[in-house]
């Protein structure tokens, strides 16, 4: 079973799932599933159900859950990025897929002081997000909040380790994660031309650490890959069957 289904609780009741139609298809016309077979399905909230396929139609694919395991694919440690908003739709989607394979639990775009102003497709990043979901075999969509101000994801920050990635001559993170491995991280990851110096200020008031992601001047998102990466080896994952 090496490709996993998505479907939302609202498609779970009890022991019987039915399929979305975008994933039903795909069982029908992809995988040309009969009734008896199994599949993997993921619910996004941490469930992971072994299913067999009792009805597969051109209108609707019904499965019975065979067994059910929680947070299978998923790092011990819940990480949160806030990264300032990218002008490029395709950059932000790009960094979006892999933070979802590389296991962040949150992802916060952030309003700066250098960024411009940008909307976000939420719609579109969702899909993104579940396909990467599937493809790395995880079992918990992370989380994408609305964009919001530096302040406001500060103030509603409960993370023990938090992290500000700004470069210049500062530790490197790994030694920011020395001693036991953290439950809940914080990264904070500025736009293009970075931080303003009265942002670094509230970062650090809140408890933030400046940290280096190396030599190298890094793209935003490239820097947010870099922090995720750097944390979740921290961490081990809960293993995919």
């Amino acid at each position: 079973m090496t490709t996993n289904f998505y479907a939302p609780p609202a498609q779970i009741r009890g022991s019987r799932v039915v399929l979305p139609d975008d994933e039903a298809r795909h069982v029908r016309s992809v995988l040309r599933a009969e009734t008896g077979d199994e599949i993997v399905v993921v619910d996004g909230e941490g469930g992971w159900h072994r299913v067999r396929l009792d009805h597969v139609a051109a209108g609707q694919v019904v499965g019975h859950i065979l067994d059910t395991r929680r947070e299978v694919g998923e790092p011990a440690v819940a990480m949160t990025v806030g990264l300032g908003l990218l002008t490029t739709r395709s950059r932000l989607e790009t960094f979006v897929e892999k933070a979802v394979e590389l296991g962040v639990r949150r992802i916060v775009p952030l309003r700066t002081r250098h960024t411009e102003p940008t909307s976000v497709r939420a719609d579109r990043l969702r899909r993104v997000m579940v396909a990467a979901l599937k493809q790395c075999r995880r079992s918990r969509l992370p989380d994408l909040a609305a964009p919001q101000s530096l302040d406001d994801l500060l103030e509603a920050t409960t993370a023990d380790v938090r992290v500000l990635c700004h470069g210049g001559d500062h530790p490197p993170l790994p030694d920011a994660l020395q001693g036991p491995a953290p439950d809940d991280v914080l990264a904070l990851v500025g736009p293009e031309g970075g931080f303003a110096p009265d942002e670094v200020a509230a970062a650090r008031e809140a408890g933030c650490t400046p940290v280096s992601l190396g030599t190298r001047r890094l793209r935003a998102e490239t820097a947010g890959l870099a922090a995720i990466n750097a944390v979740m080896l921290r961490g081990q994952s809960r293993r995919a069957p």
